[in-house]
């Protein structure tokens, strides 16, 4: 039974105040919901969001082919996070470019779109928002919050942030905080963007303008930190494009003229083609300064900041049961960085599942369907136990 989803958005009149000391108000949260909350209230599940994602994570639209949430292979009727058992939640950040309040948005302010002045966000920012929309459907605990990669972050902060309204997590693939290197993938990235001559400071909503060249850049970049090097290998390896080939082939003959026709400008590996496709798709659905907003979010996220960089510290104030996932070949968000969350909350005698899954996918190995990987998360949710 294929789910059917159903956008909506909820707006909020009261200034809601960030971490940067700026406030936003009269902004607006979309979000969807898949299944049926519990009389007791008890088995909502929120689902957190990675960069690019929205608060479509199941099902699809009704007459729109191909509209597939981002984790309907997760989410939905006998699925690992079983709609028929809980009431499960997906919401859009702010600053995104989805619905929910962002840069391309008017400013009740100035009258004027907000664009590059559209207010720094975090991720404890976006609990403290998802939080108020929980208040407003009446749900005061939850049952489980659950996400990967930068989703995995907003779950783990949910749990110090309100200890007390989250029963269970589930973070996947992701970490406390992101290694130097991770910093500076997505410091290059922005700085593709901000570069780009269409960017106009971000304000090229009033120029008619969309820095498509530094938006296509930046998702190259991220797309090779989300792929393994096997799987790359195995997809691409040294393939020349087809028309390459034939070229090398009605060339092979003469010597003198080389087998390759080298250039500075042709695609001619399949890599290179797979990455340009990626990066022209992004470029047309995705916002430059939430893409700033966001990467940005993600460096600043690092809740053992104020315990003097002592993790155990810091994910004392935690009473979530968890549960962890990584995959072996993910270098963005290698498995050491979840087995930091794991000794921390061991640290703490939490209550603690982790998962180590030998995959090849590497980062994206979270949004695919690995039977082990599948398997571990549902048994975990068939584990709680919640009313009917």
């Amino acid at each position: 039974m294929q789910l059917i989803a159903t956008p909506q958005s909820m707006s909020f009149a009261a200034a809601l105040p960030l971490q940067s000391g700026a406030s936003l108000r009269n902004y607006a949260l979309s979000f969807e919901t898949y299944g049926t909350l519990n009389a007791d209230k008890s088995n909502a599940v929120l689902v957190c969001h990675a960069l690019n994602a929205s608060h479509h994570v199941a099902g699809v639209y009704a007459g729109q082919a191909k509209s597939e949430g981002w984790w309907d292979n997760m989410i939905g009727p006998g699925k690992p996070l079983d709609t028929n058992k809980f009431f499960v939640i997906g919401v859009n950040n702010l600053g995104s470019c989805f619905g929910s309040t962002g840069p391309m948005h008017i400013n009740p302010d100035t009258g004027q779109v907000y664009g590059a002045d559209f207010p720094v966000v975090t991720v404890e920012d976006w609990v403290n928002a998802q939080a108020r929309l929980l208040d407003a459907l009446g749900i005061e605990t939850l049952a489980a919050v659950m996400g990967g990669s930068l989703g995995g972050m907003q779950t783990l902060s949910w749990t110090l942030q309100y200890p007390d309204r989250v029963r269970h997590a589930l973070v996947i693939a992701s970490a406390p905080n992101l290694t130097a290197e991770n910093i500076a993938f997505n410091e290059v990235a922005r700085r593709a963007i901000v570069t780009d001559p269409d960017f106009h400071g971000g304000h090229f909503y009033q120029h008619g303008t969309v820095p498509k060249r530094g938006l296509r850049i930046a998702r190259m970049i991220g797309h090779i930190t989300y792929l393994s090097d096997d799987v790359m290998n195995e997809k691409f390896g040294r393939q020349l494009r087809d028309a390459v080939l034939a070229q090398a082939n009605n060339t092979a003959g003469d010597l003198d003229a080389g087998a390759y026709k080298y250039s500075t400008q042709d695609v001619e590996f399949q890599i290179e083609s797979y990455l340009r496709y990626q990066g022209d798709k992004f470029a047309e659905y995705f916002d430059a300064n939430t893409y700033l907003l966001i990467t940005r979010a993600l460096d600043y996220f690092d809740p053992a900041r104020a315990y003097g960089g002592n993790l155990s510290l810091a994910l004392g104030r935690a009473k979530a049961k968890f549960l962890l996932v990584s995959f072996t070949t993910d270098w963005r968000f290698s498995p050491k960085r979840s087995r930091e969350i794991v000794k921390a909350l061991l640290d703490n005698q939490r209550d603690v599942t982790y998962a180590e899954i030998s995959a090849r996918h590497g980062h994206d190995a979270f949004l695919l369907d690995d039977p082990r990987y599948m398997d571990v998360v549902r048994s975990y949710f068939e584990s709680m136990e919640v009313s009917a």
